[in-house]
């Protein structure tokens, strides 16, 4: 891996820090495919706002990553370019759509990676392949540049071994963009409380959750409270709705948003679209369709509202949120492409996050077999400071264990 680098540095491919992009965040000058057939031959004709201040900052992107067709997957096998690997098994997922990034960052090819997170995106690869994601606050991280899935749902986040590589990323592509109406300046950093109240979701704890990542999971917690965090059990009821919402509320979105690969503007004709994305376009007209509106995507919408008011009120106990961050560890190839509501489950503990619009991270929390388990750090919207801070407890006291 040093070699390839030294090579791509002399020969001046990369100039600058190298970091590896998700194939859906566009690169001046180069393919942007978001693992489509239909983008096969589509050149970025400018660069994000993401990868402007990234350059700005001295960074110099390596190279572009493997993903889920229009971000539409949890293991990387719906690219028309084939399937990302798991580095550290490859027989693996590497989880989706952001595997690509997540296998890169894994396999040392770079110290960070940019992904996209719309239902989990970052975080559930993060988790399947050892290393750290974070999923900022909506708005807190311009979409000016990213090809859109879902935009109520889209954020662009880090992928790296630390958190300080985590928190260096974000600082940089944070704020305000004046071509992206829903980003925002972030107030100023939260204080830190000289006692943290970490809450236990008991939903988060139930039938589904692999016994061994359970038992993980609840060790790390026990180590918090012996260092004097105080734990309290919390409840988040309405989140064993938010998989049946999400799965109306994105279809939807998608459905809207894949209109323009029309193969006139740009692209190729829509019979390229792969299997999984003419599944959530048909759903997704579905729902929006006449008759079905208001019996399916207005009450998905108020499922989301009564979801977000299920954070408000835990926050208004605790400061930060801990949780699995997939229910198992990565999956073999294959296994679960033919059951796509099998995949869909993959992300039964992150959808909620951005349904409510919440940032959280995933870390590494220990391993069964060998394989990672990642544990969730969920804070309030705009205090990845906190998440940060706790994140580091952990790298200093318990060891991330790469």
């Amino acid at each position: 891996m040093d070699e390839l680098k030294a090579f791509l540095f002399k020969k001046k491919v990369v100039k600058g820090i190298p970091i590896a992009v998700k194939d859906n965040i566009l690169v001046k000058g180069l393919p942007c495919t978001a693992g489509s057939k239909i983008l096969e031959h589509y050149i970025a004709p400018y660069s994000a706002t993401v990868i402007k201040r990234l350059k700005k900052a001295g960074f110099g992107v390596l190279g572009k990553t493997n993903m889920d067709e229009f971000a539409m997957g949890s293991s990387t096998e719906n690219s028309a370019f084939g399937p990302t690997l798991n580095p550290l098994d490859q027989e693996r997922v590497p989880g989706g759509s952001s595997g690509g990034s997540a296998a890169a960052v894994a396999a040392g090819l770079v110290d960070f990676a940019l992904g996209s997170d719309t239902g989990g995106s970052i975080r559930q690869p993060a988790s399947f392949c050892g290393v750290l994601g974070l999923k900022p606050t909506y708005g807190a991280v311009s979409r000016y540049g990213l090809i859109a899935m879902a935009s109520s749902l889209d954020q662009i986040g880090p992928l790296a071994r630390t958190v300080s590589d985590i928190k260096m990323i974000f600082d940089i592509i944070k704020g305000r963009d004046k071509m992206d109406s829903t980003s925002i300046d972030l107030p100023l950093p939260p204080r830190i409380p000289e006692e943290i109240n970490i809450g236990i979701p008991r939903e988060y704890f139930k039938k589904g959750l692999n016994p061994e990542i359970e038992r993980l999971i609840k060790e790390k917690i026990k180590i918090l409270k012996k260092l004097g965090f105080k734990i309290k059990k919390i409840s988040l009821p309405n989140s064993k709705y938010a998989l049946a919402a999400y799965y109306l509320i994105m279809p939807a979105e998608v459905s809207s948003n894949m209109a323009r690969f029309d193969g006139i503007r740009y692209g190729e004709t829509r019979d390229q679209f792969g299997p999984e994305v003419k599944r959530r376009i048909m759903l997704g007209t579905y729902v929006l369709s006449h008759g079905y509106y208001d019996a399916y995507y207005k009450q998905a919408q108020k499922v989301r509202r009564l979801i977000k008011e299920d954070f408000d009120r835990a926050f208004r106990k605790v400061d930060l949120i801990i949780t699995p961050t997939t229910p198992t560890t990565a999956f073999r190839l294959g296994e679960k492409t033919d059951d796509p509501l099998t995949m869909y489950l993959s992300d039964i503990y992150t959808v909620p996050i951005n349904l409510a619009g919440v940032p959280a991270m995933s870390i590494p929390g220990g391993k069964i077999n060998g394989l990672p388990v990642g544990l969730q750090i969920i804070s309030r919207a705009y205090e990845e400071e906190l998440i940060f801070e706790l994140a580091n407890v952990f790298q200093r006291n318990i060891g991330f264990n790469l």
